[in-house]
């Protein structure tokens, strides 16, 4: 009688696996802390008469973590359970977020709402490493793609939730913190999500922790030197779908180049955003269905570069400042599906929160870098010890977009030096075995 594993469809195993809705809901916390610090901050710090470059430097701190967060995620992949660590990291989640929304902006508390944006930012980096460990061990291979663009529909979304609606309320409500108090109670129904997923346990290893590191180790460097692994690294670090032009764009003097107020960057930043971003992260899912991930990936960076040509360009109005914005949003959304469904094509079960976080500090490397850049070439500021022009929010748009074009040329040299005689790996393989 046979013992082997009855063979089990695609169809089936998509079946089987929990509905990415889930996931959607379970990652908002991680971009609405990303979308309070942008937005909410980045705007509320310019209008208490802090400097343009001031509020890059809060985001900037938001984005630290994010940048090297690969030198936690091994905690993540071979300790407790993703579980455990998605329920402690909302619970700093929701006290990161109060705080923020508390302390008031001022030259004197700026260094102390730094501080707060850096724990909680930490946080989210093991909230995002917990959902993402969940996605590989419970997706099957040929519906990632799909996962990554609900996974993103609730970054993004979840971005405009603490962007956007955050900023309305701190404006609207009679005391700042009642904003953090409402986030808050947002995230404590997403974590709800968490009920019916199956316990995804840490990695196992019967030799110890020690060779549970070693073996980890030899994954991760397998995986960066095969021309595979290489090729998404240098797609990752290149300037291209970044959105960093985004969080610029909410900042309060930036928007009144367009004659747009605090109303319009919350409508732009907010709900509506968050929609149009989720609607574009399903698009950029199914176009992953008809297209390999990293193709899409670096096409929709010319559509992003376009989208801030055509909104420098355009006439200085409110509308242009609307509709530019939410197209931009539109182009993330494809930008951040895309990535991830070409990041978990990439990286297979093993390790997988160590080896997505590698790629996912690589990517928001260039988002951070960009960020500062586009928010100091704004009011002429210094970046690195380096002083750049002074070249106004139209301006802005035209340094992301040539910087855009020029990552695209150099992303498709590198295709046609590592991609070009290799054939793509199957989906169903994971690339430390292929």
């Amino acid at each position: 009688m046979s013992t082997s594993s009855p063979v089990v469809s695609p169809a089936e195993a998509r079946a089987a696996a929990p509905h990415p809705a889930l996931y959607t809901a379970l990652i908002i916390p991680f971009g609405a802390i990303s979308g309070f610090t942008a937005v909410a901050l980045g705007f509320m710090a310019t209008r208490n008469g802090l400097t343009e470059l001031d509020a890059a430097e809060i985001i900037a701190f938001g984005m630290a973590p994010q940048v090297v967060k690969f030198l936690w995620a091994p905690l993540c992949d071979m300790t407790l359970n993703r579980k455990a660590w998605y329920a402690m990291s909302s619970v700093i989640c929701i006290i990161g977020v109060i705080a923020m929304s508390a302390i008031p902006l001022s030259p004197s508390t700026i260094s102390v709402m730094k501080g707060v944006v850096l724990v909680t930012s930490l946080a989210t980096s093991f909230l995002g490493m917990a959902v993402e460990g969940m996605i590989a061990h419970l997706t099957p291979p040929d519906d990632r793609g799909r996962a990554g663009g609900w996974l993103q529909a609730g970054n993004l979304g979840g971005s405009g939730i603490g962007g956007g609606a955050g900023l309305y309320l701190m404006t609207h409500l009679p005391q700042p913190w009642m904003a953090g108090a409402v986030v808050a109670a947002v995230f404590a129904l997403c974590a709800a999500a968490i009920l019916p997923l199956p316990a995804v346990p840490s990695d196992p290893s019967d030799k110890g922790v020690a060779a549970a590191v070693g073996g980890l180790i030899k994954d991760v460097f397998g995986l960066a030197l095969s021309r595979t692994g290489l090729f998404a690294m240098i797609l990752c670090f290149a300037p291209i779908s970044t959105g960093a032009a985004g969080g610029v764009l909410a900042q309060s003097t930036v928007a009144a180049h367009w004659g747009a107020g605090e109303d319009d960057v919350a409508l732009v930043n907010g709900l509506l955003s968050g929609s149009i971003a989720a609607f574009g992260c399903f698009v950029g899912g199914q176009l992953c269905s008809y297209a390999r991930a990293r193709t899409v990936y670096a096409a929709v960076g010319a559509v992003m570069a376009a989208v801030a040509l055509a909104m420098a360009f355009g006439p200085t109005t409110r509308m242009t400042f609307i509709v530019g914005g939410l197209a931009y949003m539109f182009t993330t959304g494809l930008a951040y599906a895309s990535w991830t469904g070409f990041i978990l094509e990439t990286i297979g079960k093993s390790g997988a929160a160590t080896k997505y976080n590698i790629f996912a500090s690589l990517s928001n490397t260039p988002i951070t870098y960009m960020g500062l850049v586009l928010g100091a070439v704004v009011s002429g500021g210094a970046v690195a010890g380096v002083q750049l022009p002074k070249l106004g929010a139209a301006g802005m748009l035209q340094v992301e977009a040539v910087t855009g074009f020029v990552g695209i040329l150099v992303v498709l040299g590198f295709a046609h030096l590592l991609v070009r005689e290799v054939a793509a790996p199957p989906l169903e393989a994971d690339p430390q075995k292929a």
